[in-house]
């Protein structure tokens, strides 16, 4: 006799209006993403840093020169985005004041000597801009026609033909190109003083470390709170050009999937979660030819993105990074159990977590 099957209990009116709420909100999503983009370009952030950390909207309307006419409608704005925590109100009138939160100190463009108002933690504008760019949304939209696709191109590249911060996408749009490679300097420059802060017994002791990708930003934050190691940087040529050292931190022009230049350690900061697991691998075989034993030091640093809160916030923060990794290449972000079986595949012999900061963990990996 064929199992029957399980019979659906009919949802009460409470849930299925909760249920149209949350169809809603969840539809209605790219609003918020929008309108984050629309007060970044308006200015807002940085106005209200500038009058002193709060002002109200018609201060906003004057110093930004905006239309007074606009002035209802940026109250509903910024109504959402306070709802959202991006702003903080005493009240959303005309009489009340609006407040930068931890979200939007983010969202303050440099001071006049480009120095980030939060130290340690460079403007986020360029990756709001970059995530939120005519390109990145399209590639989005055309996700269910790729899916459909039996096609080994990616989901970017079969929209567009481009590829991100590749020299195609600077053929097809070189402002997009250049703000995509803006905002993920921006992203991987994120969050690094609280590594220094929160780890520093992972870089105590060492003599030397090789920086995987980058502009030598962290190699020379590294040195200024540790000026015995000596670091390298490696990245592609079109990166390094034919620069060798800047008398703090040397430049190797080369590619982590061939060599990795030796080091007692080296370190990998919010690169493997923009590759495929069998790129990973080889790369991290490369870091293991790279450092010596483990009694000598020898170990890899990874700072990446983990998978592990339970729910809430964090949590769909770390899934929708997931899923926009989709829009832009073939990485992807992954819990504890996936990087610890790239570790074994690529040779290596234990790991620890030494902190998880956000939604990144600080991995320590040895040979």
């Amino acid at each position: 006799m064929a199992a029957q099957a399980p019979t659906m209990l009919a949802p009460t009116n409470e849930e299925l209006l909760q249920a149209q709420a949350d169809l809603w909100r969840h539809s209605l999503y790219y609003i918020t993403s929008l309108s984050l983009q629309c007060v970044i370009k308006l200015g807002i952030p940085t106005a209200i840093h500038r009058a002193g950390g709060a002002a109200s909207l018609p201060d906003l309307v004057t110093a930004l020169s905006l239309p007074p006419s606009k002035l209802p409608f940026l109250r509903r704005l910024m109504r959402l985005l306070v709802h959202s925590g991006v702003f903080a109100a005493d009240d959303t009138t005309d009489t009340g004041t609006y407040r930068l939160t931890p979200l939007s100190c983010l969202l303050v463009d440099g001071d006049d000597d480009g120095a980030a108002i939060v130290d340690g933690h460079p403007s986020q504008v360029p990756t709001v801009l970059a995530m939120g760019s005519r390109h990145c949304v399209e590639a989005a939209m055309g996700l269910a026609d790729w899916i459909k696709k039996d096609s080994p191109s990616l989901l970017f590249e079969d929209v567009h033909g481009a590829t991100p911060f590749d020299e195609s996408m600077a053929d097809l749009d070189p402002e997009t190109h250049g703000l995509l490679n803006e905002g993920l300097a921006a992203h991987d420059g994120s969050g690094f003083a609280a590594v220094l802060r929160e780890c520093r017994e992972v870089f105590q002791g060492l003599e030397s470390l090789t920086d995987c990708g980058g502009d030598g930003a962290t190699a020379r934050t590294i040195v200024e709170a540790f000026p015995h190691i000596k670091c390298t940087v490696l990245d592609l040529p079109r990166v390094i050009g034919d620069k060798k050292t800047d008398g703090v931190v040397s430049y190797v022009a080369g590619d982590m999937l061939s060599f990795i230049p030796p080091a007692q350690a080296v370190m990998l900061k919010v690169v493997l979660h923009h590759w495929s697991d069998q790129d990973c691998v080889k790369i991290l075989a490369h870091c293991k030819k790279a450092i010596p034993s483990r009694e000598a030091g020898g170990k890899v640093i990874i700072i990446d993105v983990v998978i592990s809160s339970t729910s809430g916030p964090l949590l769909e923060a770390e899934l929708l990074m997931d899923v926009g990794m989709i829009l832009i290449g073939k990485g992807q972000q992954r819990d504890e159990n996936k990087w610890c079986d790239l570790f074994k595949k690529a040779g290596f012999s234990d790991y620890k977590i030494v902190k998880k900061l956000g939604i990144r963990g600080i991995f320590e990996v040895y040979p």
